[in-house]
């Protein structure tokens, strides 16, 4: 009995630290999207997610749900995964994360990916007043006009991926700015907005250009799609949600886990207690049984001898007694 109890505990204990080992987090891998984070609408766009070499599978989750599943194809160079979008939808577009496996273990989920559908709505017009041509010091105002109508628009910097804008406004919406600097010249676009992951087409280029600064070739306009990441003001509240999400399942799950563990001991040892006293009843039983038989056998055989010692005093007396014809 003490040997499987002993089993039992060691069961338990070895279970509990794979329950601990299991909490333990791998670090967490990069997400990134090609050719870039805002995709025009029916444009295909790649999202790609990549961990260290021992990852097994890559899990990719949209919006809080699971999204799809890939296993990186063994013996490469870099262990990553692919995630394939055809075509950029308004229902593809919003906030993406990932994670890996290895082993056992799953990792940190990713930073989160906001994937932007542009191409949705009219063409805005942006300008500047007072104009393009500004100095140091000066103050300016761009205006965002959509005759489509909206009340939510976006100010984006060419070649500083984090420089983005957001204002509000019936139709149109003014972005004031300055006093200019140097830092401030450079190539914008407005768009417009009825959420934070669908917008419109973008406005034509408004440049600001400094005196002195008309030979940069740097400040020639781009696609406005290829060099600019959006960026959104509440994404650490809901990534720390998600983690306090996460971080509860795991702490449930894991106390299920050790009552269940420890129900599991507990009955095993009242069904040994259980067993060990029913076990030295019977031997009780089977001694008490065994002393009744001798105890009875011997008086029994007691008896035996003191019939047998009657018959031979009445044999005796028998012999005594003189017959008639003695006198």
């Amino acid at each position: 009995m003490l040997s499987i109890l002993a089993a039992l505990l060691c069961m338990e204990l070895c279970l509990s630290q794979r329950i601990n080992t299991g909490k333990q987090t791998l670090p967490k891998p990069i997400i990134w999207a090609k050719p870039s984070s805002r995709v025009t609408k029916g444009t295909p766009v790649n999202i790609w997610c990549q961990g260290p070499q021992s990852a097994s599978a890559y899990q990719l989750y949209f919006e809080g749900s699971f999204f799809a599943l890939e296993k990186p194809k063994p013996r490469t160079s870099v262990s990553k995964a692919k995630f394939f979008i055809p075509q950029m939808t308004s229902n593809t577009a919003g906030r993406y994360y990932c994670f890996y496996q290895s082993g056992e273990l799953l990792s940190e989920h990713s930073e989160l990916l906001v994937l932007v559908v542009t191409g949705m709505y009219d063409t805005p017009n942006l300008s500047v007043h007072p104009g393009p041509d500004v100095t140091l010091g000066e103050n300016v105002t761009f205006s965002c006009l959509l005759e489509g109508g909206t009340s939510k628009f976006f100010l984006l910097k060419e070649r500083e991926p984090n420089h983005v804008q957001q204002g509000h406004g019936n139709k149109k919406a003014e972005f004031p700015m300055g006093p200019m600097t140097r830092a401030h010249r450079g190539t914008y676009r407005c768009f417009g907005s009825y959420n934070h992951h669908a917008w419109s087409f973008p406005s034509e280029p408004v440049t600001l250009l400094i005196p002195g600064d008309e030979g940069n070739t740097g400040l020639v306009p781009t696609d406005p799609t290829s060099s600019l990441v959006y960026w959104e003001d509440n994404l650490p509240t809901k990534e720390s949600g998600l983690q306090k999400g996460s971080a509860l399942w795991d702490h449930t799950t894991q106390n299920l886990i050790r009552i269940g563990l420890a129900c599991i001991v507990l009955t095993a040892l009242i069904c040994l207690l259980a067993e060990d006293w029913l076990s030295r009843k019977r031997d009780k039983e089977g001694n008490n049984r065994s002393a009744s038989w001798e105890c009875r056998r011997r008086l029994s055989l007691q008896c035996s001898l003191e019939e047998e010692q009657k018959d031979a005093i009445s044999m005796g007396g028998l012999k005594a007694i003189p017959g008639p014809g003695a006198i």
